[in-house]
This record gives structure tokens, C-alpha cells and sequence, in this order.
């Protein structure tokens, strides 16, 4: 394979490229990216006096083959001493809170924390995993996260537990989003199993299988929980792009908008800012919707399903205050959407990384994360909403919720328009139907990235790898 052309660069496409070049197979790598950066919503500020505050995510998770590969790249990249990590035992680790009824509490944990009552639940938790042992196995091949979870552990623990969850990780409506595509070892724990406990203790199924290198056995010696960089996650784009320009393999092209792409005789013929590329394959880590817009009218079928993908607009608030100003320490708080439509949650982001933190006197940083699926009923248009009202709300919900009364001495805001897939009911069987639709029509295009197998770093990551794999054995 001489020639292939990566759409996107963000993590997913930054993956992809990297796998490739590694490969004798790839004669060439071409990356467009349509902005001006590389990394996608891995976005760090740094300010001179050493603070460091991220627009996306903000740490990733070590757990489980998808973590695993994550930190073998991490660690080819040279960036192991810039690594740090947040353990198990750590305060951020163990103390995460909900925000409901006007107050926090802190979400269960550990033996006792099963075995008590907790505000803001009604009962202890061993009682709802020991009646869910004794629940029938769902029916139905697709089920909202809610009702999977009412059905099996109770409605109160789905409308208060899962569904600051949901919101938290996909800022999605639980009720809408897909328990098979967004939590698919629940849903195997049930199919497998008939429980979702007993999954969790003996396996819901097969799973990837990535040898740990030297820093993924570390983060399990370590019992790491998460991990950022030293200079925040935006280093990792950034060593992965210096990376592939040392390759001698890959071309990175930025401000290069892809506006069509044909069928020629040997792959495509791709239209772009720059003029017009051959290409033998196309791996594509766009948003679904950004490759509905430029492929072929023969790509209808295709074309509508990429379309059915939604997404959702997340503001990310950055906070500073000087000194520290917390009533509680550890990861943040949620909320959920019975309480507060407009207001995800808050991160207490000084606690799990002081690291981070400005060198000259403390400081306390908070990110509080607005909107999601709710932005257009509690904000409006995005293109309308300014920044200095969503910096309001944001420190308004921090005086609120966490009684700081004093101004933020710095604060930002990023809107992060579309930056969220939503797996909604019949997910999973989409994204079959278009790779089906791919293999069908013998289309040389991969589809990676957050759209289709996963959102989270860890997951973007794997699928460029997964892709690149397929792609090779192929063409071998």
C-alpha cells in the first residue's frame, strides 16, 4: 500500500497515523487536518507562572487493554517522566460527590460504604446488588443506560447515580443514550451472565488482549486510578505530531479543509484547500457528520447514517481562586439533570493535580462543565452565548454549591461545540451497518474515533489502532 491520507487530526487521526508509521507496509502518510492544531479537544492552557488549566479532558484512565495501550504509546513517545499519576489511595480517587437537594454528598465507597445508608439514597447499596443477581435477563436487543439500570438496580440509584454519570462522561441524557453502545460490559454482564454483578466478578466476555509495557506495569504496580502530564494533556498530541514528523513517513497538513471526495481507479481523489491528493485508502477520524458532508452521492446509505450520529456542546468554565477555598477535598462533584438542567458538574482539578498548579502561592482550580445535551434549552444557540455569561453561571454554581463567595481571580471559557457523540438507542447496530455498507461496496475507508467505538481518549486511541491493523492484514 503506497499511499494512505488520514482525515483529521485530532487524537483519533494523530493515533491512526502513528500506527501507520510503523508499518513497512505504508509507503506514505498524509494527514488534514481542517484547523489550525493538531490535537482535536485535547486543549491545555500553560501561563508563565507555571499554571496549567484543560479545556477537555483532563486525566485518562489506566484500566483495562484500551488503558494499557494507551500508556505503551505514552511511553514510546519518550514522555514516561512527564507522567503524573493519581492513585487509588489518593483523595481524589476516593472522594467523589454528588450535588443533590441543595448539598453534597459523598458517593459511596468501600465495604462500608455498601452497607450503610447513604444521603442521598434511601437504602444501603448492598441491598440493590444483591436484588439484581435476582432479576431476568433483559429481552430486548438495545436499552436505554435508565431503564437497563432501573430494571436491574433500582430507580433511584438511575436517577440520581447514572444519570450524573452519563452527564459527567458523555454530558448525555441516560434516558436517551444506548447501555449496549455506552457501557458494553454492562450489557455483556447481563447477556453472558444473567447479572450484572456476577459479570463484574467472573467476566462478561472476551476482551483485547495488549501486552503492558514497562509504564502500564508501573500504573499496576503503582495502583494508578488516573494520569495527566507534567505540561497538561495537550503534550500528548503535541509528542505524538513531533513524533510523526521525525517518521520521515508523514506529512501533517494544517488548515487543509477537505471539501469532496471521489472514486478514482485506485482508491480516491480528494479535494481540499490545497488542490487535489490521490489516495490508495482513506482512514477517516472525522465527526460523522464532517464525512457525510464530502462523500460521494453513491455513499446515500452511508451518508444518512453518519448524519443520524448527533453531538452534543459542552462549555468548559476554567476557575482560579487564591488560596484554598474548598469546603471538601476530591475529584468534584456531579449533578444530576433532576437538579440542574444547565450544570454538569465541577472538578476540583488542584486536588488530584497541584502539580499544576502556579508556582507562586496556592491557588484553588476548578473546571465547571456546562450544557451537554441540555446547552440549546438552558444557553441557546451556541454561536450566541457569551462567554462572560457562561463565566457567570459558573461561578455563581460555585458560590452555590460549594460556598466560595469571593471572584475567581482568572477565569476562561472554551465552547466546545459538537464535542460529544450521543450513542443513542440502535447505536451499535448503525455503525455495523456502515462498515457493512464499506465492505460491501469494497470502499478503501476506515471509519475512527469517537463517532463509532467509545469516547473516551483511551477508546479514540484504540480504534486508530484497530483500524490501521485491519487495514494491514488486508492488504498483506
Amino acid at each position: 500500500m503506497k499511499n494512505v491520507v488520514v482525515l483529521g487530526g485530532g487524537i483519533g487521526g494523530l493515533a491512526a497515523s502513528y500506527y501507520l508509521s510503523k508499518s513497512p507496509q505504508v509507503a506514505k502518510v498524509i494527514v488534514l487536518e481542517s484547523s489550525g492544531r493538531f490535537g482535536g479537544w485535547l486543549s491545555s492552557t500553560r501561563r508563565s507562572d507555571g499554571a496549567v488549566f484543560e479545556h477537555g479532558p483532563r486525566g485518562i484512565r489506566p484500566a483495562g487493554a484500551v488503558g494499557c495501550n494507551t500508556l505503551n504509546m505514552v511511553d514510546d513517545l519518550g514522555l514516561e517522566k512527564d507522567i503524573i499519576p493519581v492513585s487509588y489511595s489518593h483523595v481524589a480517587s476516593k472522594n467523589r460527590y454528588l450535588y443533590v437537594k441543595g448539598s453534597l454528598h459523598r458517593m459511596p465507597s468501600g465495604i462500608g460504604g455498601v452497607l450503610r445508608t447513604n444521603p442521598p439514597f434511601s437504602r444501603p447499596l448492598l441491598l440493590n446488588v444483591a436484588m439484581e443477581m435476582l432479576v431476568k435477563r433483559g429481552k430486548e436487543e438495545d436499552e436505554s443506560i435508565h431503564s437497563f439500570v432501573s430494571r436491574r438496580l433500582g430507580k433511584e440509584l438511575a436517577d440520581i447515580a447514572v444519570d450524573s454519570l452519563c452527564r459527567g462522561v458523555f454530558a448525555g441524557d441516560c434516558r436517551k443514550l444506548s447501555v449496549r453502545s455506552c457501557f458494553p460490559s454492562l450489557y455483556n454482564a447481563e447477556q453472558r451472565r444473567g447479572s450484572v454483578t456476577l459479570g463484574m466478578l467472573l467476566g462478561s466476555g472476551p476482551s483485547p488482549v495488549v501486552l503492558p509495557g514497562s509504564l502500564a506495569q508501573r500504573s499496576k504496580t503503582e495502583s494508578w486510578a488516573q494520569w495527566s502530564l507534567r505540561k497538561g494533556m495537550e503534550s500528548l498530541p503535541e509528542a505524538m505530531t513531533e513524533y510523526l514528523t521525525q517518521s520521515g513517513k508523514v506529512e501533517l497538513h494544517r488548515n487543509a479543509a477537505v471539501t469532496q471526495i471521489c472514486p478514482s481507479n485506485s482508491g480516491w481523489e480528494i479535494l481540499n484547500n490545497d488542490g487535489t491528493m490521490s489516495a490508495d485508502h482513506i482512514i477517516c477520524a472525522q465527526p460523522a457528520q464532517a464525512l457525510a458532508s464530502v462523500l460521494p452521492s453513491n455513499c446515500q446509505p452511508l451518508i444518512k447514517q453518519l448524519h443520524d450520529i448527533s453531538t452534543v456542546t459542552v462549555a468548559v468554565v476554567n476557575l482560579e481562586y487564591e488560596g484554598f477555598v474548598l469546603p471538601v477535598t476530591g475529584f468534584g462533584h456531579l449533578v444530576p439533570s433532576s437538579e440542574d438542567h444547565g450544570l454538569l458538574g465541577v472538578v476540583y482539578d488542584s486536588v488530584a493535580f497541584p502539580q499544576h498548579n502556579r508556582s507562586n502561592g496556592p491557588t484553588t482550580r476548578l473546571t465547571v462543565m456546562l450544557g451537554g445535551a441540555w446547552f440549546h434549552e438552558v444557553f441557546g444557540p451556541p454561536e450566541e452565548v457569551k462567554e462572560e455569561h457562561l463565566v457567570t453561571t459558573a461561578t455563581e454554581a460555585v458560590r452555590c454549591h460549594l460556598g466560595v463567595t469571593m471572584a475567581p481571580s482568572w477565569s476562561f471559557a472554551a465552547l466546545q461545540k459538537d464535542c460529544i457523540p450521543q450513542y443513542y438507542l440502535g447505536h451499535w447496530k448503525r455503525v455495523e451497518s456502515m462498515r457493512s455498507f464499506i465492505r460491501k461496496n469494497v470502499l478503501p475507508l476506515s471509519l475512527v474515533g469517537s463517532s463509532y467505538d467509545g469516547v473516551s481518549v483511551n477508546d479514540v486511541i484504540f480504534s486508530g489502532r484497530t483500524a490501521v491493523e485491519e487495514l494491514l492484514r488486508a492488504g498483506a
